[in-house]
């Protein structure tokens, strides 16, 4: 008799504690959903915030252009380091930001031979291309090339890391039979 009466208020714990527990997990994700989804947040407003290739090139004054995807892994794991050099040079800079999935950059995709990403070319106040660097880079490197170029350094390097994203066909455009497009 004592088993059947404790049966009920074991369900109700059991329930309690599950309902506690999903509490807490979603109050979590909730507070730490900027650790989370930060970096893709940083990649979308670089889109946003980018000064315009042509006004960049023209306004004589450094600048840094980097190529990227949101889907991109590596984008996202220098996204951090990118907005701080970004903060921290923006006066001095222009920082352009081309989403590669964006077809209105196509014809500056094919100019600067993009064929993984990120990439980032940097180039001097008249617009000649200084250095070029595809796939993760240490901040400490885009940090010394940013220096040369307001020094005025022309080193005229290309440095590429084997850790890249290779860009992907944008197939939204593709018109097939069922697309009805």
């Amino acid at each position: 008799m004592q088993s059947e009466s404790q049966e009920p208020i074991l369900k109700t714990n059991f329930k309690i504690m599950l309902v506690l527990i999903i509490s807490i997990v979603f109050i979590s994700m909730l507070l730490l959903k900027n650790l989370f989804f930060k970096s893709t947040y940083l990649l979308k407003s670089f889109g946003e915030l980018s000064i315009d290739p042509e006004i960049a090139f023209t306004n004589n004054k450094p600048t840094f252009l980097e190529f990227y995807a949101e889907w991109c892994e590596v984008c996202k794991e220098m996204a951090p380091q990118v907005s701080s050099l970004k903060d921290e040079y923006e006066k001095d800079i222009n920082f352009v930001f081309l989403n590669v999935d964006n077809q209105k950059w196509g014809n500056y995709i094919q100019k600067f031979a993009v064929n993984g990403i990120p990439q980032v070319n940097l180039f001097d106040k008249e617009g000649n291309l200084i250095s070029t660097f595809v796939g993760k880079q240490d901040e400490k490197k885009i940090r010394e090339s940013i220096y040369n170029l307001e020094k005025e350094k022309n080193p005229n390097e290309k440095i590429i890391n084997a850790e890249f994203s290779i860009i992907q066909e944008n197939k939204k455009t593709e018109v097939n039979p069922r697309s009805h497009g």
